[in-house]
């Protein structure tokens, strides 16, 4: 069985070596306006995310109310909790960062164009899938910040979740609400130019990614990380998205969902968004963290995830039943 390297993950590995060389450029010393750049990219990227959100296919996405309800308490309450669980545990102020890191990952919302593209793939709800990928965006601008604010302010003084919300506000939600009202004109624009949309978020994030990685490099942040504690990050990664998983489908197979569902639920539930990620890090952590090392885990499970999920998704689709 052969597999492609996805070819985001390759640039993401190149943009974080290209800012370990040339650090200077993306530091807070640059005179690149890459906070100006990034800000307006972020507006559009949403903006065009708005468009592509049918009003129409959202309405008739709710019947299905038991899968929906899965994965969006997958998303957002399974899945911090789990991390939540490991926090007596955390005893240094170095854990305390890390932790902070994957209990951000764990609050973000689902990704929408690869769980689509890996449901399509495995036979599962397509129009399920597309739903609930689109709906817990909009769910996440609510209530990410507040699973992160619940525990940041423990260790921070700066940490305003009004001044957040407003970011997220006039950043994010205009830009999403705009783009709705405007979906009925330009919607047709926005599918038909899909693929070239796309290139155009994932390089306002390769450059959110440059910069963060970049003003760690430069301030030295990540030279007490060892290949050790890459490699437990990776495994933790790893057994995270697998409890996740089969949680999922156990709960599934207790509400008798019928296979279509089923892949739905596991597939929509475990996966998170780099897109938000990278967004909502910026927003909602203070500047004396490193933004570069609290977007550590959420790349790892980036590329953690699309590698599992496709192999799942492979197997799937060429079995007669789908699943038992």
């Amino acid at each position: 069985m052969r597999f492609k390297i996805d070819k985001f993950v390759i640039a993401i590995l190149i943009v974080i070596v290209v800012a370990y060389l040339f650090p200077s450029l993306g530091s807070k010393e640059s005179t690149i306006p890459f906070d100006t750049i990034g800000s307006i990219g972020i507006s559009l990227i949403f903006f065009f995310y708005g468009l592509k959100l049918s009003p129409d296919k959202i309405r008739s996405g709710l019947k299905n109310w038991k899968l929906h309800l899965l994965v969006q308490l997958t998303t957002f309450l399974f899945f911090p909790l789990l991390v939540i669980a490991f926090k007596p545990l955390i005893n240094t102020e170095d854990t305390q960062t890390l932790w902070l890191s994957f209990l951000f990952l764990a609050a973000l919302p689902s990704t929408v164009s690869s769980s689509v593209v890996m449901v399509s793939i495995a036979k599962g709800n397509i129009p399920a899938a597309i739903f609930n990928a689109s709906i817990s965006g909009l769910i996440g601008i609510v209530v990410t910040p507040l699973w992160i604010g619940l525990f940041l302010t423990q260790t921070t003084t700066d940490y305003n979740i009004q001044s957040i919300y407003i970011s997220l506000i006039t950043q994010i939600l205009l830009p999403v609400i705009l783009g709705i009202i405007l979906q009925r004109f330009w919607g047709k624009f926005a599918l038909k130019y899909s693929k070239q949309l796309t290139l155009f978020d994932k390089s306002i994030i390769l450059l959110i990614i440059y910069k963060s990685f970049a003003e760690s490099f430069a301030e030295d942040l990540f030279g007490s990380v060892k290949a050790t504690d890459l490699l437990l990050l990776f495994a933790i990664v790893i057994a995270l998205f697998y409890m996740v998983y089969f949680i999922t489908g156990f709960i599934s197979k207790k509400l008798h969902f019928n296979s279509e569902d089923k892949i739905t639920a596991q597939f929509c539930g475990t996966k998170k968004s780099l897109v938000h990620g990278t967004v909502f890090a910026d927003i909602l952590f203070p500047s004396s963290m490193s933004i570069g090392f609290i977007l550590l885990p959420l790349m790892v499970f980036h590329a953690a995830q699309i590698f599992i999920v496709s192999i799942i998704a492979t197997r799937l689709a060429k079995r007669e039943n789908i699943l038992e």
